[in-house]
């Protein structure tokens, strides 16, 4: 996943990525700040921090800390599911003239373990085929992860419309019975009224 989005100084935004369990997560990002004298944003922005927090889908604070303004962050989920990650600069303005507005760039890995190109060609050929071969182990076990995550939803789905259904049956039924006894009721009823005025 990469996006850039715009801020507000001190204005926090978030994202919600949807990770299995036991899964690392690597984030990296670069802030840019407006420069309303050259109307564009500049490369870098000197001074500002970026506060980064992770929460788990049970609300759980995973990571909460303050980076520079580019930086990485990573983080290992133990639970599956929507994971919050927000970010927020942190001005050292006042509140008051902290209204520059900011462009984030943001990349977003999951499950990848990045390969160090200077490290694989420093090593012989077969050093560097058994680091490639272990790299692609890892992304099998992603992989394997992510299916089995996918299964997890897929029959948590299953079972909620299963339900959905059963529930929709029965209220068809208790519908029908009601109709064929307000139809019955009305019939007791007319015929009863002919009766009592000798109409039958």
């Amino acid at each position: 996943l990469a996006l850039y989005f715009h801020s507000g100084e001190r204005e926090e935004k978030c994202i919600i990525e949807d990770v299995p369990t036991d899964t690392l997560v690597i984030g990296n990002y670069k802030v840019q700040r407006w420069d309303i004298h050259k109307h564009e944003f500049l490369e870098s922005a000197p001074g500002l921090g970026m506060f980064v927090t992770v929460t788990t889908p049970s609300a759980e604070v995973l990571l909460s800390k303050l980076y520079g303004p580019q930086g990485t962050f990573s983080f290992t989920s133990n639970l599956s599911g929507e994971h919050v990650i927000c970010l927020q600069s942190n001005s050292t303005r006042f509140v008051a003239f902290a209204g520059s507005k900011l462009r984030i760039h943001l990349d977003i890995r999951v499950g990848e373990h990045f390969l160090d190109e200077s490290v694989v060609q420093a090593k012989d050929k077969v050093n560097e085929v058994n680091f490639r071969l272990e790299h692609l182990i890892e992304q099998i076990h992603h992989i394997s992860k992510e299916q089995n995550y996918e299964r997890e939803r897929e029959e948590k789905f299953r079972k909620t419309s299963e339900e959905t259904n059963s529930n929709i049956l029965w209220w068809a039924i208790v519908q029908t019975l009601i109709l064929v006894s307000i139809g019955i009721w009305q019939m007791k009823s007319l015929r009863d009224f002919f009766i009592s005025k000798k109409l039958v």
